[in-house]
């Protein structure tokens, strides 16, 4: 079973720098943001930007109290990516470099865990900056998400989709990604529009696949639902678990302890937890159709992911000794540093999700408490 819920108190940032600077942060955009704001998956061979890459750096501009990397990022994302209007236009979810060696949109199709974090930002840095047009913007990028992105399953109810195009291979069949619903996004965005009421159907229904999706407690990449037998294991990705799937866990430790997934969610992914104790650090892949471990270690992105999840838990230790392998790594490419943003950023009390999934920001609060309301 998982521990009982932790109590609301406040938590101490960890770090020794002041909470208005953030280190991290500020060598993310030096390594890996462009001074028009395009967030650059350097290495890749078509110097990619992908929508999720936008869509993060959005949040942790907020989480940072960067207003003007905010707007650069945010501009950047709208002109580039959704034709100019966020207000009518999906953000395409992958931009770059052609064969002719122009960058331009590579592929229109949406990313829905992208357009819910850039709905999200928006409305909570609406919130925190008292800016009407972020929130409008957010509202209806949001409701977008909701008319296009989902689609009600028989038998299961309204479900987040991956993309608008390409995830209904059969009559019968869809394709998801438990990755793509961060619960406490969906609240949060619920809760800024409460005349909707499917953002509370979507959570319900996103927290039945996160835990029907692992029934040997690790979370697939992708999974397949069926009318007649439900989830369904992905053969197409050897339903694995690999780097989409870390992020179920970052999430689900970054709940609030009054969220009602929360308990139901630790306990299911605990024989995540039981691997990293047993072998110092997450697997890199596991093959979730029998629980079997591929050859090599997550990297220190994948054991910042872990420290909520640990500390969620009870496990500080072990949440320790992760956060120490990730602080410690060299040179972190793009993901691992979005998934170290994320994790440590957490430790440190930068930021904590509220039980309605409200954000609350050290920067921008007095005081930033689990739970706190």
């Amino acid at each position: 079973m998982a521990p009982p819920a932790a109590s609301r108190t406040c938590l101490p940032a960890t770090n020794t720098a002041p909470l208005s600077t953030w280190p991290r942060w500020e060598v993310f955009k030096r390594d890996f943001v462009s001074k028009e704001g395009r967030v650059i998956d350097v290495g890749s061979a078509d110097a990619r930007t992908v929508s999720e890459g936008q869509s993060y750096a959005l949040f942790f501009a907020l989480v940072a109290n960067d207003r003007v990397s905010f707007d650069t990022i945010l501009h950047w994302t709208e002109d580039e990516l959704a034709q100019g209007d966020l207000t009518s236009h999906l953000p395409a979810w992958l931009w770059g470099r052609d064969d002719t060696g122009s960058f331009r949109v590579l592929d229109t199709n949406a990313a829905s865990d992208a357009d819910l974090w850039i709905a999200y930002a928006l409305i909570e840095a609406g919130r925190a900056w008292g800016e009407r047009s972020y929130t409008a913007r957010g509202a209806a990028l949001a409701r977008r998400v909701l008319d296009t992105e989902a689609a009600q399953l028989p038998g299961l109810g309204l479900t987040l989709l991956p993309g608008p195009v390409g995830f209904h291979p059969a009559a019968d069949t869809w394709r998801v990604n438990p990755s793509y619903v961060p619960l406490q996004v969906l609240r949060g965005i619920g809760g800024s529009l409460p005349d909707d009421p499917r953002w509370q159907r979507l959570a319900a229904t996103s927290a039945r696949m996160l835990t029907d999706t692992a029934p040997h407690g690790f979370s697939p990449d992708w999974a397949l639902y069926r009318v007649q037998g439900g989830f369904a294991p992905d053969e197409d990705t050897q339903a694995e678990s690999a780097y989409n799937a870390i992020r179920v866990y970052l999430w689900a430790g970054l709940l609030d302890a009054a969220d009602p997934a929360r308990a139901a969610l630790l306990d299911r992914f605990a024989p995540f937890a039981a691997y990293i104790a047993e072998h110092g650090a997450p697997p890199e892949r596991i093959d979730t159709r029998n629980a079997q471990a591929g050859a090599n270690d997550g990297n220190a992105g994948f054991s910042a992911a872990a420290v909520p999840f640990l500390a969620a838990r009870g496990e500080t230790a072990l949440a320790d000794t992760q956060a120490a392998r990730a602080a410690n790594a060299a040179a972190p490419g793009y993901y691992t540093s979005v998934l170290t943003l994320f994790g440590l950023g957490w430790r440190e009390g930068r930021y904590r999700f509220d039980a309605d999934g409200r954000l609350h920001v050290a920067s921008l609060d007095t005081r930033v408490c689990e739970g706190a309301k």
